[in-house]
């Protein structure tokens, strides 16, 4: 692998990331978040305002108080809920539960929002409806119901495809990362090769027969198209989730916090 120092004295691959994944080497992507940094002040300022010992990693995740602040959409200062469009996604699906705020961030993207399903309608209306009880939540498969019952049976995931894949098709972990990377590609070529070898694996277990599997790899073929990363999704959430509370619970020292961050002062408004 050729390097080179760069001004900082750090030293620095050469190759482009997609090559130096291609040799076998491991990239990492750190992102830097000024959120917790927001959230540390703030639960800073309670202990030493309020006399208050709080862990943001320890809130408890059934709150009402947070669940009532993110349905009425007052998430100004909230970690990724700030736009005008999540917001109203907020009031019409009403989240309850920290899954269903774990699949807003993933379905608050263009694919979900805006991709037809056969019935006209997005795969955010459909998630919403079946919240709300509004149309039914059908199973294609008895063994789907234990991976998609959170996302009211619409694949948001990409872990779920691969879930689908392992249950049904007897994919190893391996093979079942690789139906998601060619899922999310849209290769012709490579979703025949996967759709093949996903109704072989369903043939040789026997867990459906032929017009079942094909139905079940076209509605993930549907779905997965632009299914999210749940990991990525649920580490988000908690941050949601701790920004809401900390609104919800203590506004003053919130938004004391959010002011002095956006003003570049960290210590001085309160």
């Amino acid at each position: 692998v050729t390097l080179w120092v760069d001004k900082d004295g750090a030293v620095v691959t050469q190759y482009t990331f997609t090559d130096a994944e291609a040799i076998g080497l491991i990239k990492f992507d750190f992102l830097g978040l000024k959120t917790l940094t927001l959230v540390d002040g703030i639960v800073r300022r309670i202990r030493e305002g309020r006399g208050v010992e709080l862990r943001a990693d320890r809130l408890p995740l059934d709150d009402a108080r947070t669940y009532q602040l993110l349905a009425d959409g007052d998430t100004i200062g909230v970690f990724q809920l700030e736009s005008g469009g999540i917001r109203r996604l907020l009031t019409q699906l009403r989240p309850s539960g920290f899954a269903d705020l774990v699949a807003i961030l993933a379905l608050y993207r263009p694919g979900p929002l805006d991709a037809k399903l056969d019935d006209g309608s997005t795969m955010v209306d459909a998630f919403i409806r079946r919240k709300h009880g509004k149309e039914p939540i059908r199973y294609l498969h008895a063994a789907l119901e234990s991976i998609l019952r959170d996302t009211y049976g619409v694949i948001v995931y990409q872990e779920q495809v691969m879930q689908i894949a392992q249950a049904l098709a007897g994919y190893s972990l391996g093979d079942a990362d690789n139906l998601r990377r060619a899922m999310g590609k849209k290769k012709k070529e490579e979703m025949a090769a996967e759709r093949r070898r996903f109704l072989t694996g369903v043939r040789a277990r026997g867990t459906a027969d032929e017009k079942l599997a094909r139905e079940i790899f076209d509605q993930m073929e549907t779905f997965a198209a632009y299914g999210f990363n749940k990991s990525h999704s649920a580490a988000y959430a908690a941050i949601t989730y701790q920004t809401a509370y900390l609104k919800a619970h203590y506004p003053r020292e919130f938004m004391a916090g959010l002011l002095s961050l956006e003003a570049g002062d960290t210590d001085s408004t309160y």
